[in-house]
């Protein structure tokens, strides 16, 4: 089975290479997937499948079916990132600051890839397999809004998981990698502070209340929070990536704002609730010392992905069959990335999985997210097979 399934994604590479550059070219953003996801609707359709509306802007389809047994989701997300491209590719991206540069395409191809498979071998699946093509991941909304929708239900989804491409590391394209048990991945939230004090003419600073030394301020002081108050040995960090105040230089703004995100590995929330406790304390006691109100607002949470440990010894064992026990790495320690897969992780026994990608030594040095973000098409048909053979391996031995 193993050999067909990679002979018949190897054949397969030319039109993944197609439909991923299809929709690099196209990258749309949170729930606006329309090009995605006519994309995606038609070559469903072109299988056989009947692919069906899931919330906002999701797609679901049955792979099997005919014969009784469990089912299992395999979950893709299609959306971009605000990014301008900075590579000089043929397929570049033709929208104006939006760019795959986390790989969704891929993960996208990958699960049509492995529609194309699993429809090649419906009558060898002993149950069902759920196609979950999702919007929205990089805002955390997509997961939930799917959920809420139904996604787990008709019918009711046994287990789960997932893929997701690595660049700019020292893991070899093709490689495997299998998340840690428990609390696999850092739960994330939103964080918004605006700062208001008095605006004035730059040459009088002193009839002004300038938000901007309050904001600049209150940034020193929230690093106190990491260094002083958390435990060394648990991880829970909060970062500051955008900050923005005023628009001519000689005018003091009556606005400062800044925004981040709170990351922990802390399953329960209990630690994320008192990052978020102490961020409202430290800038609204700074930004009162030094005469500005402060109002912080937090939002877009995502809990800490969940990875099963039945689930993923038993679907790792069908990848190491795959792809070769040497091409497996087991992470023993969370990650410190989030994804709001956590959601369908936190209903169902889940699984997450990484593939390799790009490596530094094969010449890929930027990471995802990055404007030059660059991604070897060679691990497509290894997503697909990977996706497909898990799932029909999967079904095969819960039938037992």
């Amino acid at each position: 089975m193993k050999d067909m399934i990679l002979n018949q994604a190897g054949q397969l590479q030319g039109w993944l290479e197609e439909v991923r550059r299809d929709l690099h070219m196209h990258p749309e953003t949170g729930f606006e997937l329309n090009h995605t996801l006519e994309k995606v609707r038609t070559e469903l359709k072109a299988m056989g499948y009947e692919p069906k509306d899931c919330g906002k802007a999701g797609i679901v389809a049955l792979a099997g079916g005919k014969k009784p047994g469990k089912t299992i989701l395999l979950r893709a997300d299609m959306d971009a990132l605000p990014i301008q491209e900075a590579l000089d590719l043929p397929f570049a991206s033709q929208s104006p600051n939006k760019m795959h540069a986390c790989g969704h395409d891929f993960h996208t191809t990958m699960l049509l890839g492995a529609a194309k498979l699993l429809k090649e071998h419906e009558d060898e699946i002993e149950g069902t397999v759920k196609l979950a093509f999702q919007p929205a991941e990089e805002i955390f909304l997509g997961a939930k809004d799917m959920i809420e929708n139904g996604l787990l239900e008709n019918p009711k989804v046994d287990a789960a998981y997932m893929f997701h491409v690595v660049i700019g590391t020292d893991i070899p394209s093709g490689t495997v990698i299998v998340l840690a048990d428990g609390a696999a991945m850092s739960s994330c939230e939103q964080y918004y502070i605006k700062v208001t004090g008095k605006g004035g003419h730059g040459s009088t600073p002193h009839v002004a209340i300038d938000p901007i030394t309050a904001a600049a301020q209150i940034h020193v002081a929230l690093a106190e929070i990491n260094s002083r108050e958390l435990d060394a040995h648990e991880y829970g960090v909060f970062t500051t990536c955008r900050f923005q105040a005023g628009h001519a230089s000689n005018i003091i703004p009556a606005h400062a704002e800044m925004w981040g995100t709170i990351r922990t590995n802390d399953p329960t929330g209990v630690k994320n609730e008192f990052i978020k406790t102490r961020i409202d304390e430290v800038a609204k006691g700074v930004g009162a010392a030094l005469r500005c109100s402060v109002e912080t607002r937090f939002f877009d949470y995502c809990p800490c992905v969940k990875c099963d440990p039945d689930l993923s010894a038993q679907l790792t064992g069908y990848a190491a069959e795959l792809v070769g026990e040497e091409h497996i790495v087991k992470y023993e320690t969370p990650s410190v990335g989030s994804e709001d897969f956590a959601f369908i992780s936190q209903a169902v026994p889940s699984v997450c999985f990484n593939l390799g990608a790009g490596s530094f030594a094969e010449g890929y040095p930027q990471a995802v997210h990055h404007p030059e973000s660059l991604f070897n098409e060679d691990v497509l048909r290894t997503g697909a097979a990977a996706y497909a053979y898990m799932a029909l391996q999967y079904l095969k031995q819960e039938a037992k």
